[in-house]
């Protein structure tokens, strides 16, 4: 186990393999005892904040037994979660998951919504704030992470939490993505609680950055251009002899310091004209419903960016948004001081719950000493 707490960064290599089920039963067990004082004791809103909390999250897979900094920690931790949590009980719920069962996630979501007596209208708001959550990580943030896992978190108050997470089979590294209803205020304007990882790209494209407000404006007025006209544009801005982004982008090399070359931000050959024919006709009034319409994928997103800056002037975000998974800062102050009040209230919560489960005495210790490995000498 690496002791990342101390040293004040976190790493999410990719790991291969599955969690042993002696090991997820007690994690199961573990998890319920610990959420359940939690969200009596602080309220359901409490819990989807330290969830959509990077830190805490990743301290909570500790404190249950897994691995501090593998990516693992991801989809075992809300699969373990899911299990845990009684809609009826707890009046909270996990919908979808990795692989194949994150595309059940919107019937889970009417199914839990229905059991909570939660209204049609908030039933569809939920099932769209899955949806577009997972189109903006997918589409509107490219850094070579398509998504493989997400989990859906709701509550009987109508409040939902996403946590999703990207593989790079090219350096096999993960980026995991938090979002949290009350503080998403645009679902395309930094509506992330965080972004996660241990690799930084160079150059990703980021539409959802404040600087990318121009091209997000004029990359809905070209796609509700007709298509051919966009069709023009498109080719007028890829000569026959140009084939990535290096004659466009003035930010030195395209290898980050992994060696990375990113082939994701190539020009599009083609777009998807059945889809901006769709755009076409539906006349999006923002960026968040183009993004929304079905069709709209990563190469139209770039190949609309792209015109955006090179024909109007209206650049896009190049710059990485991921922000590495530091543990409540560095004692030393880099990258940033220590949060000892975060870091304080991290550490009570969990220890509370841990002290007040109802579990075996030996099971409550190897918890606390696994929260007590997280934290520098002398805080506990």
């Amino acid at each position: 186990m690496v002791l990342m707490g101390r040293t004040g960064f976190a790493e999410l290599p990719l790991h291969s393999g599955k969690a042993p089920q002696w090991l997820v039963k007690r994690m199961i067990r573990l998890a319920r005892e610990i959420s359940t004082i939690i969200i009596d004791e602080y309220g359901r809103g409490v819990f989807l904040q330290r969830l959509s909390d990077p830190y805490w999250f990743q301290a909570f897979g500790c404190v249950l037994g897994y691995d501090w900094h593998s990516s693992g920690v991801t989809t075992v931790v809300t699969g373990v979660l899911k299990s845990a949590l009684n809609p009826e009980e707890h009046g909270v719920a996990v919908c979808g998951g990795k692989g194949k069962a994150s595309m059940r996630t919107p019937e889970e979501i009417v199914e839990v919504g229905e059991k909570f007596n939660l209204s049609t209208g908030t039933i569809e708001r939920m099932k769209y704030s899955s949806r577009l959550s997972a189109k903006v990580d997918n589409v509107a943030i490219q850094a070579g992470y398509p998504l493989y896992h997400h989990a859906f978190f709701m509550t009987e108050d109508g409040k939902w939490a996403v946590i999703q997470q990207g593989m790079s089979l090219r350096d096999r590294t993960a980026r995991r993505y938090h979002w949290l209803s009350d503080a998403v205020r645009s679902f395309v304007v930094e509506p992330h609680n965080a972004i996660v990882g241990d690799a930084k790209r160079e150059i990703a494209l980021d539409m959802t950055a404040r600087e990318s407000g121009g091209c997000r404006e004029r990359s809905v007025d070209v796609a509700k251009e007709d298509p051919r006209r966009v069709a023009r544009m498109l080719k007028s801005i890829r000569p026959s002899y140009q084939r990535s982004l290096k004659e466009w982008i003035k930010c030195g090399s395209l290898h980050d310091a992994g060696g990375y070359v990113a082939e994701f931000l190539s020009m599009p050959l083609t777009v998807n004209w059945k889809a901006l024919k769709k755009v076409y006709e539906f006349q999006p009034r923002d960026y968040e419903e183009l993004l929304g319409i079905r069709g709209v994928g990563p190469a139209t997103v770039r190949g609309l960016a792209l015109i955006s800056e090179i024909i109007y002037g209206e650049k896009p975000s190049w710059r990485d948004p991921v922000k590495y998974s530091f543990a409540f800062g560095g004692k030393d102050g880099v990258p940033f001081p220590v949060d000892r009040r975060s870091m304080d209230e991290s550490i009570r919560i969990l220890r509370d719950a841990i002290e007040q489960a109802r579990i075996g005495d030996r099971e409550r210790l190897r918890s606390l000493k696994r929260l007590r490995r997280l934290i520098p000498e002398g805080e506990f």
